[in-house]
C-alpha cells in the first residue's frame, strides 16, 4: 500500500487537506491524518489531481518509430500528467482486423507506462470503402471506439453504414471531419487575410464543418454515439450545439493549441496543424463552446514529427505538434491563474472526468474511494519555462518552446506505481 500525506486534494467537494491511502487496485481511504503501514509519499505544497485522460494521441508505432514509439509517447503522457490515453489508428499496418490488433495490443501491453486504449479503424486501411468488423473487434478486445483519424470518411453512404454498425454493437464513431473538395493542394493554414498576405494557401472552415454537419445529421437519424475530433471553427461549435439540442448522442473535443493560438500567431511549420489555427472569432467560440457545453472536453492531438520533416517548406511539412507534456501547464497558466476564467476543477474535469465518462471508463476521472489509483501531484505555484529539448517525446515540434508556465507535474502514479517523477 501507498499513502499520500500532506497534499491538497482535488475532490468533488473542492480542494481539501486530506491523505489518500491506496493499493494496486483502488483508493481505499481519503481522510485526515491516516495512519497505516504503507509507503509514504509526501505531498507537502502540492495539489493532488486525478490522472488526466486524453482521447486523441498519435503514438506513431508501428510504422513511424522515427517520430515516436509506444514507450516514448506514454512516457511523455506521464510527464504531462496523463494516466490514460487513446491512440489513433493511422499507423502501419492499420489496426483494422483482429489479427493486426492482436499484435498491436501485445506491443502496447509490453511497452506502455500508462493505460492505453487503441482505436480501431472505421474503414479498412482508412480508405472509406469497407467498414471493419466492429463486432469481432469489440468481442475480442473490448475496443468500442472506431476512428479513421487523419482523414474524413469520404462518402455519406459509407459513414451511414459505419454508424449503423456502431449502433448495433454499442460502439462509438470518433470522426476527423475533412471534406477534401474544400482543400487545394499545398493548403497549410487557415484561409484568412493575415495568411494570404504571407503567401500561404488557406484551408476554409467549411472543410471541417461541412462534413461534420453531414455526420451530425446522419448520427441523429441513425441514433448512434458520435464524437467529433479537434473542433476548430465557430460553425462546427454551432452545429454541435444545434444537434445536441435536437437530442443527438454527439460530443466534441477541442485542443489546447486551438484554445490558445490563432491564425495571426503562425510563424512557421511548428504552428502548422490540421485543422489549422483559425481566427480570433473562432478561438473565442471554442472557449465559449467549452464553457457552455457545446464542446465537452479537451484533447491533445499529440502529433510528433522529426525535425527533418518540420524543417521542410511550409506547404511541404507535415501537419501537427506535440502537446502531451505542455497542455496542462499551458491551460492552467492562461485560464486558471492569469485570466481566472476557469477553476482548477473545471479544467481537470475537461481533461479527465468528462472524457472518462463519455468514453465509458469506469472508476477513472475523479479522486474517490473505490476509484483506480491514477493520481498526479502538481506544484501549482512553480514557474518554469517550456524547453522542448527536455521533452520525453521523440517529437520536439511545438510552438510553445520558451513559454513561461505554472503547474509543474511532480509525480504521476498509475495503478499505484510511480511512472514519472520530477
Amino acid at each position: 500500500m501507498r499513502l499520500i500525506k500532506n497534499g491538497n486534494v482535488l475532490t468533488s467537494q473542492g480542494i481539501v487537506k486530506k491523505d489518500i491511502l491506496f493499493d494496486e487496485q483502488e483508493i481505499i481511504k481519503i481522510e485526515e491524518n491516516i495512519q497505516a503501514d504503507a509507503e509514504i509519499i509526501d505531498a507537502s505544497g502540492l495539489t493532488v489531481i486525478p490522472g488526466l485522460v486524453d482521447v486523441h494521441v498519435h503514438l506513431r508505432e508501428p510504422g513511424y518509430t522515427q517520430k515516436e514509439t509506444i514507450h516514448t509517447g506514454t512516457l511523455a503522457a506521464a510527464h504531462g500528467g496523463f494516466t490514460t490515453i487513446f491512440c489513433m489508428p493511422n499507423v502501419i499496418p492499420y489496426p483494422d482486423d483482429v489479427q493486426t490488433i492482436q499484435m498491436y495490443v501485445e506491443k502496447i501491453n509490453q511497452d506502455a507506462v500508462v493505460h492505453v486504449h487503441p482505436y480501431a479503424c472505421i474503414t479498412k486501411e482508412e480508405a472509406s470503402k469497407e467498414v471493419v468488423d466492429m463486432k469481432a473487434i469489440k468481442e475480442r478486445f473490448g475496443i468500442r471506439w472506431f476512428s479513421d483519424d487523419g482523414v474524413g470518411v469520404s462518402t455519406a453512404e459509407v459513414m451511414a453504414q459505419a454508424m449503423e454498425t456502431a449502433r448495433g454493437n454499442d460502439c462509438m464513431i470518433v470522426a476527423h471531419t475533412e471534406d477534401m473538395s474544400y482543400r487545394k493542394p499545398g493548403a497549410c493554414v487557415h484561409d484568412s487575410e493575415v495568411n494570404r498576405q504571407k503567401g500561404w494557401l488557406g484551408i476554409p472552415s467549411a472543410c471541417e464543418s461541412a462534413q461534420l454537419i453531414r455526420d451530425l445529421q446522419l448520427s441523429q437519424q441513425i441514433g448512434n454515439a458520435y464524437h467529433a475530433c479537434h473542433i476548430s471553427a465557430k460553425e462546427s461549435v454551432e452545429a454541435l450545439k444545434e444537434y445536441k439540442e435536437k437530442g443527438a448522442d454527439v460530443t466534441g473535443e477541442v485542443t489546447a493549441h486551438h484554445l490558445l493560438l490563432e491564425d495571426q500567431d503562425v510563424q512557421g511549420t511548428n504552428w502548422k496543424m490540421n485543422p489549422p489555427l483559425r481566427s480570433h472569432e473562432d478561438r473565442m467560440a471554442l472557449i465559449e463552446g467549452l464553457e457552455n457545453g457545446s464542446l465537452d472536453m479537451i484533447a491533445n492531438d499529440h502529433a510528433p514529427h522529426t525535425k527533418e520533416e518540420k524543417d521542410r517548406p511550409m506547404d511541404k511539412a507535415p501537419f501537427g505538434i506535440v502537446s502531451l507534456e505542455t497542455s496542462f501547464p499551458l491551460l492552467y497558466t492562461e485560464f486558471v491563474k492569469k485570466q481566472k476564467r476557469w477553476t482548477l476543477a473545471q479544467l481537470v474535469n475537461w481533461m479527465s472526468g468528462a472524457p472518462a465518462k463519455r468514453f465509458g471508463l469506469e472508476k477513472i476521472g475523479a479522486i474517490e474511494v473505490g476509484y483506480r489509483p491514477d493520481l498526479v501531484l502538481v506544484d501549482l505555484a512553480h514557474e518554469s519555462v517550456i524547453d522542448a529539448s527536455q521533452f520525453l517525446s521523440k517529437g520536439k515540434n511545438t510552438p510553445f518552446d520558451g513559454w513561461k508556465v505554472y503547474g509543474a507535474i511532480r509525480e504521476t502514479i498509475v495503478g499505484s506505481k510511480t511512472v514519472w517523477k520530477g
